[in-house]
């Protein structure tokens, strides 16, 4: 469907070459400071044409608040937000009127709806994501005036050219270099800025790595071809709480996030796949006081156990593969399976992963958003049971033990 949320609700609408695009966003808090500023800062780095890396489209998506605010402040009521569609070439796609793209949308919409959008790939494309971006625009403000919250997001893989440090666990003498590796990464992950992911047009926070990787979609652009990557997001300041179980896990929630961005295939948080060569002893994250409350020493969960916040940063990782449309031939068949060659036309992408940044911190603030509204209300119909009462709650559920009473329970 095209909603996303419980609380925080967003559904989003238009495609690719129609007149506008855009999202309608419920559940807002009202008395929240919003202008059109303050959601333009993330569609200005979503936007195409930015450097010779993405799609010359030429369009500025500009946002325009419709409703849900007056002089300046939330109201509480649903918040619209559109774009216009400006640098349309509909004329663009003719050829693949008779061809679904080899591994693009066309076909299985087709299969789906007995019919399909005849340019760009309609709800497919990846233009539909501006209404994403918009919406947590509101949620990032919320999150960051409410909690702190920061998240930010960089490119750590074009290709085979990788900034990340991992390697297999070893044998048990390497165990502490292999640790130290890990602990640069936490380091990287806790004081990384979007002021250093955007200093150059890849977003790769790594000057030499970034050249690297930048060479390598020059590459795949100059011979018409495509690559995917890998995009690193971080969380950070996230209270310790939100997650809901069973089947509304944060990470869960995450996931399906990050994969309903188009183009992803895969998702992995914490230690992710890595987390399988390394045994129990060095993977369970220790818990340690730390300025008046419990944290980690170490941090391969990723901020979440048992699908819910620890309080630690919130680490993940999204696959994105190489864009299906590119304009060297390919062979294929057309709808009614007549052998032939497509070579698309238009304006594409070589690599997704440079613009799919903002997206994806964009999709890690709307579940933050909606997890957090979940769990204030779940606190705030908790404080409304009288004190008296919540007293008589035996310590041992409350985890509000001292040592002399833990020793009478063991």
């Amino acid at each position: 469907m095209s909603s996303f949320g419980s609380i925080f609700r967003v559904t989003t609408f238009g495609e690719s070459h129609c007149k506008a695009v855009g999202v309608i966003v419920d559940g807002v808090p009202p008395g929240l400071a919003l202008t059109e500023e303050d959601v333009q800062i993330q569609l200005s780095r979503r936007r195409p044409g930015q450097s010779d890396l993405t799609t010359p489209r030429d369009e500025k998506d500009k946002v325009s608040i419709l409703s849900g605010t007056e002089k300046g402040y939330t109201l509480g009521t649903p918040i619209g937000m559109m774009v216009a569609n400006q640098d349309q070439r509909p004329y663009d796609y003719g050829e693949m009127d008779f061809y679904p793209r080899p591994s693009h949308a066309d076909f299985t919409y087709l299969q789906k709806y007995g019919l399909k959008a005849s340019s760009g790939g309609g709800r497919s494309s990846a233009r539909e994501t501006i209404g994403r971006v918009a919406a947590a625009g509101i949620a990032e403000k919320f999150l960051r005036v409410s909690h702190g919250v920061e998240i930010v997001a960089f490119v750590s893989s074009i290709g085979n050219v990788n900034m990340e440090p991992m390697t297999g666990y070893g044998a048990p003498e390497e165990e502490a270099g292999w640790l130290a590796k890990w602990r640069s990464w936490w380091g990287t992950l806790r004081s990384i800025k979007r002021e250093d992911v955007d200093k150059n047009d890849v977003r790769c926070p790594d000057a030499a790595i970034a050249e690297r990787m930048r060479q390598r979609i020059v590459a795949a652009r100059d011979t018409h071809d495509s690559i995917g990557g890998n995009v690193v997001c971080v969380i950070r300041n996230v209270p310790a709480g939100l997650g809901e179980p069973c089947f509304d896990k944060l990470e869960a929630k995450l996931a399906h996030a990050m994969m309903s961005i188009p183009a992803t295939k895969g998702f992995e948080i914490g230690s992710g796949a890595a987390g399988t060569d390394i045994p129990g002893h060095v993977h369970n994250d220790p818990f340690v006081l730390r300025d008046g409350k419990l944290g980690t020493t170490t941090n391969f969960s990723g901020g979440v156990q048992g699908g819910i916040t620890n309080g630690e940063d919130i680490y993940f990782k999204v696959a994105f593969k190489p864009p299906a449309t590119i304009g060297q031939s390919q062979a294929t068949a057309t709808y009614d399976g007549v052998h032939g060659n497509l070579a698309a036309k238009g304006r594409h992408d070589p690599c997704v992963l440079p613009r799919a940044v903002p997206i994806v911190e964009a999709m890690a603030a709307l579940v933050v958003m909606d997890s957090l509204l979940q769990q204030l209300s779940r606190e705030s119909a908790r404080a409304l049971i009288p004190a008296e009462m919540q007293a008589q709650i035996p310590p041992v559920l409350t985890g509000k033990l001292d040592r002399v009473t833990v020793a009478q329970v063991l």
